[in-house]
């Protein structure tokens, strides 16, 4: 099984177009996907003044360096998982887009992303996965870094421990990372699931643009 027992799972309410389950992946397969993620080296380093600054691993890399996180991404069990959340039926987004699956880093003083939403390139709705692998403060609790949503006209905090999962239509809820501090780190596996990845060339020009602006030049090629 990629997650826990779907059937012993407690469906959170996806209303606000956000929801959260604790523990949804076996604790022996999240200690394998984090010894996986650890020996990733390649991470592609971003800076956008006044919006974001970390570092992230894209999907065409984990698909040669992390198979197994990929396969888990990929699985009938989580698309199930996922389905079953936001009240339809999703499935991967294409091989080409370098956000389909990727690994975010905030490990340096000052890594954060500001307010934004997550643009939605496909005809179909399209849903924003996150699972904290790593969130360590200095002080050997959480980090300073604060994943915050905007919900119904007022700014809530989304606790991200290790192994929570975090589900959320990220076209729709404006959301942001706060800084991490001196000495912490925060490690985010991150997966988007959409009803239907077709999409315009409009939509696909778009597409590689961010990922231009995340991953590099490599992505104005996929």
């Amino acid at each position: 099984m990629t997650v826990t027992a779907l059937d012993a799972i407690d469906i959170p309410s996806f209303e606000t177009r956000l929801a959260t389950l604790d523990t949804a992946l076996a604790p022996g397969l999240f200690g394998h996907i984090n010894a996986e993620v650890a020996a990733l080296i390649e991470t592609e380093r971003s800076y956008l003044p006044t919006h974001k600054k970390g570092g992230t691993v894209a999907y065409s890399t984990l698909r040669e360096k992390a198979p197994m996180l990929v396969g888990h991404y990929l699985s009938e069990d989580m698309c199930e998982l996922v389905s079953r959340i936001v009240g339809m039926e999703v499935g991967p987004t294409p091989l080409r887009d370098e956000s389909s699956c990727s690994v975010l880093f905030y490990e340096k003083p000052g890594d954060h992303i500001n307010w934004h939403y997550d643009h939605n390139f496909y005809r179909g709705r399209h849903f924003t996965v996150l699972f904290p692998l790593v969130n360590r403060g200095h002080d050997g609790g959480l980090s300073a870094a604060r994943l915050l949503a905007r919900q119904r006209g007022r700014e809530v905090e989304i606790a991200t421990p290790p192994n929570r999962m975090i589900v959320f239509e990220g076209a729709k809820v404006r959301h942001k990372v706060t800084p991490i501090g001196e000495g912490e780190r925060r490690t985010v596996w991150s997966m988007t699931y959409c009803a239907d990845s077709r999409n315009s060339a409009v939509q696909g020009v778009a597409r590689r643009v961010k990922d231009t602006a995340f991953f590099g030049l490599r992505s104005l090629w996929t």
